[in-house]
């Protein structure tokens, strides 16, 4: 005879919780995998487990009101005849004209050249209004060769060979037959309507040896003038940057599992690759072990929501940083004006991932005329524009604060953890103390 006790509630798993079950309902209903955007939705050691340490009588604060804070940073200055100058650090991931609308790209590019950053075509090729609003332009060179062409090459500005991204490093990117429109299937040479997938890798290379080669061919096709960067996703960061650097790239950008802008299978999201605050220091060290660090330049991206998150990148040892997630949002996705129209589709403004589906209220991950047309690039491109000037100004206060004249005279020592986890990944110290885990000594 079994009992149960009034007083007791009933109790669920930790390991089989209603996520994890309704997963596996839906799974077994119908035999497919559930693809996503919008990066990992655990939670993972973050920026946030990190702190400033702010000057007082040891260190000596500059005065904002009088006193300046450069935030400017030069990109490609290894290799190219013409490298990049930014007016801010932060710059515009890879996103492309498929998986966002026409007016989102055109967006992108006008909030860029606002703000004095450069903003990055993403896989699909280049359009004549993203190229036409982007002051500095880089141009993604992926595995899908989706819209390359020598003449796209000479019109950026610089050339980002993507090698792997943050949320689903060492896989290919999808892309519904729902989103791929006639412009789309023009650009990208594939039948229209027709669900695609990126191979995952490069076909005409299979190491650090043949990168050397490609590199080098961009750079004849380009007389040497556009900066190369190599992008790698997070997942083994001291020898992904250190190879990278011998094939000959002028900057790395290192994408963490909380970058999200990718559609991909949410088990590949969730499971494979490493939190951002995890890349940072072996990408640092690898620069720092080859006498490379500030001559090639890193580039941080995957969750990037913040000034802070920026001045803690860059005391890291980062250069600049990218965001792709924020700068959606920037633009108005996920917005609860929308919210009843979300509702429609199953969710919720703040939670709405289904950007592969192309039915985006706000206008901005979708090819469908009618909600395209909702999102004005004019306005968009003022409110990322606002928004990178905030974050910027949020930057420059912190390191201000610790008495830097220049967000990357921002170090290591300016921090401390409240983690053991953020600690050993970011070889920080625990607060209060001058140890973390790894390090000899208490």
């Amino acid at each position: 005879m079994s009992y149960h006790n009034p007083f007791t509630p009933p109790r669920k798993s930790a390991t089989f919780d209603d996520h994890t079950l309704a997963e596996i309902r839906r799974a077994a209903a119908t035999g497919i995998y559930d693809i996503r955007g919008a990066g990992t939705k655990r939670k993972v050691p973050h920026f946030d487990d990190l702190l400033f340490l702010g000057a007082s009588i040891s260190r000596y604060p500059l005065e904002g009101y009088r006193e300046k804070c450069d935030t400017t940073v030069v990109l490609g200055s290894r290799f190219a005849k013409k490298p990049i100058t930014l007016k801010t650090p932060i710059t515009i991931a890879g996103m492309s004209f498929g998986a966002l609308s026409g007016n989102a790209k055109e967006a992108l590019g006008r909030g860029a050249t606002l703000a004095g950053t450069s903003t990055t075509t993403g896989d699909g090729g280049m359009t004549d209004e993203e190229r036409g609003h982007s002051q500095t332009l880089v141009y993604q060179y992926l595995p899908s060769r989706y819209g390359m062409n020598p003449k796209d090459l000479r019109r950026a500005d610089a050339i980002e060979v993507v090698v792997g991204q943050g949320a689903k490093p060492g896989g290919g990117g999808m892309l519904l037959g729902q989103k791929i429109s006639d412009r789309v299937a023009h650009m990208r040479n594939l039948p229209k309507g027709i669900d695609q997938r990126s191979a995952c890798r490069h076909p005409d290379w299979t190491g650090p040896d043949d990168l050397e080669i490609k590199l080098m061919e961009l750079r004849e096709i380009t007389d040497w003038e556009k900066p190369i960067y190599v992008k790698v996703g997070g997942a083994r960061p001291y020898y992904d940057t250190a190879l990278a650097v011998k094939a000959g790239a002028d900057v790395v950008v290192l994408d963490g599992m909380q970058g999200g802008t990718a559609a991909t299978q949410d088990v590949f999201i969730e499971n494979v690759g490493m939190p951002t605050l995890a890349c940072i220091r072996p990408a640092v060290q690898a620069l720092q072990d080859l006498g490379m660090h500030r001559k090639v330049q890193l580039i941080i991206s995957g969750g990037i929501r913040s000034g802070a998150d920026v001045a803690k990148a860059l005391a890291l040892g980062a250069d600049a940083v990218a965001i792709g997630t924020a700068a959606l949002v920037a633009l108005g996705d996920n917005d609860p004006r929308w919210e009843e129209e979300y509702q429609k589709l199953g969710t919720t403004a703040g939670a709405y991932d289904d950007w592969h589906e192309g039915k985006d209220p706000a206008g901005i991950t979708t090819q469908d005329p009618e909600l395209a047309a909702r999102l004005d690039p004019v306005a968009a491109g003022r409110r990322l524009a606002n928004y990178l000037k905030v974050m910027t100004l949020e930057a420059q206060t912190i390191a201000r604060a610790c008495g830097k004249n220049h967000l990357h005279n921002l170090e290591p020592e300016d921090l401390c953890a409240l983690t053991m986890e953020a600690a050993a990944m970011a070889q920080i110290p625990l607060a209060g103390t001058n140890w973390y885990p790894g390090k000899g000594g208490y």
